[in-house]
C-alpha cells in the first residue's frame, strides 16, 4: 500500500527553504524516509550536497493535538544545551507552508537506528552499551528542570495519569475501528485503579524506545533522541514503564519486543535490573504501583495504534502496513494490559 502524502511544488519549496533555513542553497533532491508511522519525514539535499531533515504533519483531517511538530521543535530546541542529545533545530514553518502542512527542518545526523531490540547482529558488549545508553539518557531527561529550559508550561497541572487515560480513551473512541472487549476492560480497570498524584513531574518523551533514538555509526554512543511529538510534562514512570513494555512485547508485533528471549544469555536487560539502574541514576526509590504503569503503557500504545489503523484505513498514514497485522497488534496489547492487571503473564 503506497501513497503520496504531500503535494508540493519543488521550486516553491526550494525558494522557501532558501529564505528560512540558514545555509540552504537550493533544493536538489527530496526523499521520504520509508520507516515511521506518524509524521512523514524527508531527507533534503541542497545544491551544495548538504543534507537536512524535514518532518511534517500529514495532510488531511487530524485528531486534535496529534502530529504536533511544533511541540517537537520546541522541546528539542529547549534541550539543546542539556545532557539529552537532540538534533539542532533549524526552522519551524506555519500551518500554511509549501508542503500544505506545518513542518520543521533540523540538521541531518549520520548515525544508526536499530529496529530490532534484540540487536542480533551486534556483540554482547555492544548490546549492553546500547541499553546502558538508553537508561542513562532517560534518567538524564527526567532530571532536566522544565523551568530552567523554558518548558514550565509544556504540560497541564494535576494528575498526569488521570489526564492521559482520559485523553487516550477519547482518542481511541474517536477512531475505534471495531469493538475490542479487552480494551474496554482495561479502560475500566485503569479508571477504577487510578494512582494518586505524587507530585513527580518531568519532561516525558512519550514514545521512548530503541527505534526512536540514533546511535553513532560505529559505537554504542547515543547521538540523538528523535520523535518528540508526544512529549509533555508528566510523570517520569510513564516513560520508564513504556520502555520496559518493550521487554514484554512479542518479537513479531508492529513494534518488536524481547518476549521469549533469554535476555541474560543475550546480554540484554532484565526488567527489574533496568528499573533499578534507572532509580539508582536518579537517586529515587523504586516505583510503587508498577502494575498500573505497565497496564497504562499497554493501553496507551494500543490507543495510539488504533489511530494509526484508522488513518491507514482512511488512506492517511505516513507508512501504512498490513491492516490485519496492525489490528492483531492492537488486540495483543489490549490483552497484555488485561493480563497484567490480573497478575497473569502478559
Amino acid at each position: 500500500m503506497t501513497q503520496t502524502l504531500h503535494s508540493y511544488d519543488p521550486q516553491e519549496l526550494s525558494t522557501y527553504l532558501e529564505q528560512h533555513v540558514a545555509g540552504f542553497s537550493g533544493l536538489a533532491e527530496i526523499a521520504k524516509f520509508s520507516d515511521g508511522q506518524s509524521n512523514p519525514t524527508y531527507q533534503l539535499t541542497d545544491t551544495a550536497g548538504r543534507r537536512f531533515v524535514l518532518r511534517a504533519k500529514p495532510p488531511g483531517t487530524l485528531l486534535k493535538s496529534a502530529h504536533a511538530v511544533d511541540r517537537e521543535f520546541r522541546v528539542m530546541t529547549a534541550l539543546a544545551a542539556s545532557a539529552v542529545p537532540v538534533p539542532k533545530m533549524l526552522h519551524l514553518s506555519g500551518e500554511a507552508s509549501p508542503m500544505g502542512a506545518q513542518f520543521l527542518v533540523m540538521e541531518h545526523l549520520n548515525g544508526r537506528v536499530f529496529w530490532d531490540p534484540a540487536l542480533p547482529e551486534q556483540p554482547p558488549k555492544f548490546r549492553q552499551g546500547v541499553y546502558h545508553a538508553l537508561v542513562r539518557t532517560l534518567a538524564a531527561l527526567h532530571d532536566v528542570d522544565p523551568n530552567a529550559v523554558g518548558l514550565a508550561d509544556f504540560g497541564k497541572p494535576g494528575n498526569y495519569f488521570s489526564r492521559q487515560v482520559s485523553r487516550w480513551t477519547g482518542q481511541y473512541r474517536a477512531c475505534e475501528t471495531q469493538t475490542r472487549p479487552d480494551m474496554d476492560w482495561s479502560i475500566d480497570w485503569l479508571e477504577r485503579n487510578m494512582v494518586q498524584d505524587d507530585g513527580q513531574t518531568s519532561i516525558v518523551h512519550g514514545d521512548y524506545r530503541l527505534d526512536n533514538v540514533m546511535f553513532d555509526s560505529q559505537t554504542a554512543k547515543m547521538i540523538a533522541v528523535l520523535d518528540w511529538e508526544l512529549s509533555t510534562l508528566g510523570h517520569p514512570f510513564a516513560d520508564l514503564a513504556y520502555q520496559c513494555m518493550g521487554l514484554r512485547l512479542p518479537q513479531d508485533g508492529m513494534i518488536k519486543g524481547l518476549k521469549g528471549i533469554d535476555r541474560r544469555a543475550q546480554s540484554l536487560p532484565e526488567e527489574a535490573d533496568y528499573v533499578a539502574q534507572y532509580c539508582d541514576l536518579r537517586g529515587i526509590d523504586p516505583p510503587e504501583n508498577w502494575a498500573f504503569y505497565m497496564v497504562f503503557s499497554f493501553f496507551r500504545l494500543a490507543a495510539i495504534l488504533e489511530g494509526v489503523l484508522h488513518r491507514a484505513q482512511s488512506g492517511n498514514a505516513s507508512n501504512p502496513r498490513g491492516i490485519d497485522t496492525m489490528s492483531h497488534s492492537i488486540a495483543t496489547l489490549a490483552q497484555a494490559a488485561k493480563h497484567t492487571a490480573q497478575g497473569r503473564p502478559s
